[in-house]
């Protein structure tokens, strides 16, 4: 098999965070230069006509793309340790709170950054800087929750470590380095707090 990643971006480090959390080996990877536009390649098109990253292309030619399909897949393949929920129960809620943390903090995160930041001008056009500001300001009312959320329990989805706490990382990361997002700084202590320990993380260190 063969990964389809992007140096930086957030979903695609979503995927290799699970894979290291699994400790799977034997997955290829390829850098899509995604600034340069090599997702829109033909070569690129005929593997993911939506031309987005991550993708992860089977030995026999099928590819698999959105990072929850991808994880979902890579979950089946290696169940432990178990990171989406061990029975229906457990999963929904996980799915749950990953979700919150996909449709909100990193969706508005990613918006803020890609209609806000001139290096990302060549992704999205044209940029609409009004949207992207209010594209912040609905990510910090989503942090200030979650801040909330980690005051009583240790992660995301409760009391162990998921998916949700990689796909909330991943986000925090983007709009660290994009939108220079520190939650210490805005008063949310328990979110930055959660952020300083999941990035101690192997898995956090080792797909940067």
């Amino acid at each position: 098999m063969k990964l389809y990643i992007s140096s930086h971006a957030p979903n695609p480090r979503r995927v290799s965070m699970f894979i290291l959390e699994k400790g799977i080996t034997g997955i290829d990877t390829e850098v899509v230069d995604i600034i340069a536009g090599e997702q829109r390649s033909e070569r690129y098109l005929a593997k993911n006509p939506l031309g987005r990253v991550p993708a992860l292309e089977f030995d026999d030619g099928r590819v698999l793309s959105e990072t929850r399909a991808i994880c979902t897949y890579l979950e089946g393949l290696h169940p432990e340790p178990n990171l989406m929920g061990v029975d229906f129960e457990e999963r929904a809620f996980i799915e749950m709170a990953d979700r919150r943390m996909e449709l909100h903090l990193l969706l508005e995160t990613a918006q803020s950054a890609r209609h806000q930041h001139p290096a990302l001008a060549a992704l999205e056009q044209p940029q609409f800087k009004d949207f992207g500001a209010a594209q912040a300001d609905k990510m910090r009312t989503t942090a200030r929750w979650l801040d909330q959320l980690l005051a009583r329990q240790a992660y995301v989805a409760g009391e162990r470590f998921t998916i949700a706490d990689i796909t909330a990382f991943c986000a925090l990361e983007f709009g660290r380095g994009l939108l220079r997002f520190r939650p210490g700084d805005e008063g949310m202590e328990h979110l930055q707090a959660w952020r300083d320990r999941i990035a101690q993380r192997p898995s956090a260190i080792g797909s940067k």
